[in-house]
């Protein structure tokens, strides 16, 4: 991938494996820092709160982060709710930063990460107690290899949580770029289909939680902080290479007036693994 924020669309870049890190090299840019904050997901840190009360996380459990990124959420629900949390990402320098931050915040005995795929968890059977994935299982590649590895290393009884982008029929050209793939969009799937999904790897219906405001919020952060950012660049008062404003706005635009049509949106889905 040439650029930060590149130039070919998926069919360009349809191998597995080439999603897998253009995802990662994505996420672990500044300019994904500069844009979308320390959380890179609708919601914030406030929605990561609201997924560990609907999971029941609390003090004595082991609970698995997958596409952990750079630790924030892991780190918040540690402290917030005293469980022990691992994050696993495709992004060894992502694991890098978010090893730091837990020793920077006492909380390296607590808080663990490590560099993995989602399809091939590196954790044995009925390891955890609950797993979430935030605003990353819709860019997984093979989504029912990722569900069924999901369910393969969650303990009997226990809960998987997901909260991600959602769609309500087809979305335009602009929107089934790479660079949409990469920011959650592209292969966004109607509600139905994540649980199907989930039921298929053999878990039990949890809750639908929709919260499509949030969703909305962040876009219109992104396409405020990409003018900004555009100007200030111009201005020479800001060095962000190998950003395509161009082609960023016209996603982050595109988003938006998808979200006002209802054609995407964002949920927390649960799901059970039967004791």
């Amino acid at each position: 991938m040439s650029t930060v924020i590149g130039e070919f669309t998926t069919s360009e870049a349809a191998h597995p494996q080439a999603v897998k890190s253009c995802c990662a090299q994505f996420y672990e840019s500044d300019v994904v820092r500069f844009l979308f904050g320390e959380s890179f997901h609708p919601g914030g840190l406030a929605l990561t709160t609201r997924m560990g009360e609907i999971l029941g996380l609390q003090p004595g459990m082991r609970v698995l982060d997958v596409a952990a990124g750079r630790g924030t959420s892991a780190l918040h629900l540690a402290e917030t709710f005293g469980c022990t949390i691992v994050g696993v990402d495709f992004g060894a320098e992502n694991v890098r930063l978010a090893t730091a931050a837990a020793a920077e915040r006492g909380l390296g005995d607590r808080a663990q990460f490590v560099t993995g795929d989602a399809e091939h968890l590196p954790f044995a059977d009925a390891d955890f107690d609950a797993i979430l994935c935030e605003c990353a299982y819709c860019t997984f590649p093979d989504k029912p290899q990722a569900a069924r590895e999901f369910f393969r290393v969650l303990k009997p009884g226990g809960q998987v949580g997901l909260s991600d982008l959602t769609r309500r029929g087809p979305l335009a050209p602009e929107l089934e770029t790479l660079l949409a793939w990469v920011a959650c969009i592209a292969d966004a799937q109607p509600v139905e289909t994540y649980a199907a999904l989930l039921a298929a790897a053999g878990f039990a219906p949890g809750i639908v939680e929709p919260h499509d405001a949030a969703l909305s919020e962040m876009v219109a952060g992104v396409r405020a902080k990409l003018l900004g950012a555009e100007l200030m660049v111009a201005l020479k008062k800001l060095d962000l290479p190998n950003v395509d404003f161009t082609k960023a706005k016209q996603v982050t635009r595109s988003a938006a007036d998808a979200i006002e049509r209802g054609e995407l949106g964002y949920a927390i889905l649960t799901a059970v693994k039967a004791a």
